[in-house]
């Protein structure tokens, strides 16, 4: 018997190191096995989670052989149309759902889509592993990234002299507009500024990281469970002088460091019904 060590619901994962999971709780009970399980599973939406959504599904088809789950992972913002739409029994998603997006979920179906915790996430800013640069204030960061500075940095900042490192020009590395990721480091890094268009939008987490390991005048954003050998996370503040703050699990469980986050799989359950066994089984 597994324990309910992958349960959305039992317990929440930390999304570190290809990922890193909390410990288990050593008093929650085994998971007994349902009889019947079989059918489809799908799931749309954020690559951020692509991980931890792969590692649950080899763990629930080794259960129930006869499920077929399949993963897509192309960023959060196509979670709520396919939730909406009955193409995807989970939306794996690496923030909240927008109004609008419960609104258009609420008009379909009478009632609002679930959200279920699931992991916590520090989304660090990557440079290459030779950076001499170690830590950034929010402020920085965003005098980086964004053409608009409304973090309240004195001047834009395009060259890596300007942090005391001789490695030329800095060249940006992000994700698209699809991704949770953007919208979260665009509200909380460049607090809700709007992108440099010499940002080099990548599709997936590990591809903005694979860019900045080939570059090392790079610098990128995305969850610390991407982290390889050839970067390193800077640790962050959230304003000059402030108390700097490395980008470790424990301080994004902490909420010490200045960009944790949640991160959420919606479903659609209707209240006073129980969901699809398939479901049920898979969210235990």
């Amino acid at each position: 018997m597994f324990r309910k060590k992958l349960a959305m619901l039992g317990a929440v994962a930390m999304v570190l190191s290809s990922p890193l999971r909390a410990d288990v709780d050593a008093t929650l009970p085994d998971y007994q096995k349902a009889s019947g399980v079989s059918g489809n599973l799908s799931s749309v939406g954020s690559d951020t989670l692509a991980n931890l959504m792969t590692l649950w599904a080899e763990e629930f088809k080794r259960e129930y052989p006869n499920v077929n789950i399949q993963i897509q992972a192309a960023g959060s913002s196509t979670a709520p149309p396919a939730l909406t739409e009955g193409t995807a029994n989970f939306g794996p998603m690496s923030r909240k759902m927008k109004s609008k997006e419960i609104a258009s979920f609420e008009k379909k179906y009478g009632y609002k889509p679930t959200p279920i915790r699931v992991a916590i996430d520090a989304l660090a800013v990557y440079v290459h592993k030779d950076n001499p640069v170690d830590s950034l204030t929010i402020p920085q960061v965003d005098a980086i990234f964004s053409a608009t500075r409304k973090c309240g940095y004195k001047a834009d900042i395009n060259s890596w002299s300007q942090l005391n490192a001789n490695i030329g020009n800095i060249q940006l590395y992000g994700r698209n507009s699809v991704s949770g990721t953007y919208g979260y480091f665009k509200k909380k890094g460049l607090c809700k500024g709007d992108f440099k268009d010499q940002v080099n939008e990548q599709p997936g987490s590990a591809s903005v990281v694979q860019g900045v390991t080939k570059s090392l005048n790079g610098i990128g954003y995305s969850g610390i469970g991407y982290k390889t050998s050839g970067v390193k996370a800077l640790a962050l503040s959230k304003k000059p002088g402030g108390k700097v703050v490395a980008a470790t699990k424990e301080n994004a469980a902490k909420g010490t460091y200045p960009l944790s986050r949640y991160l959420y799989v919606y479903i659609n359950k209707a209240p006073n019904k129980p969901l699809a066994p398939i479901d049920r089984e898979f969210v235990k």
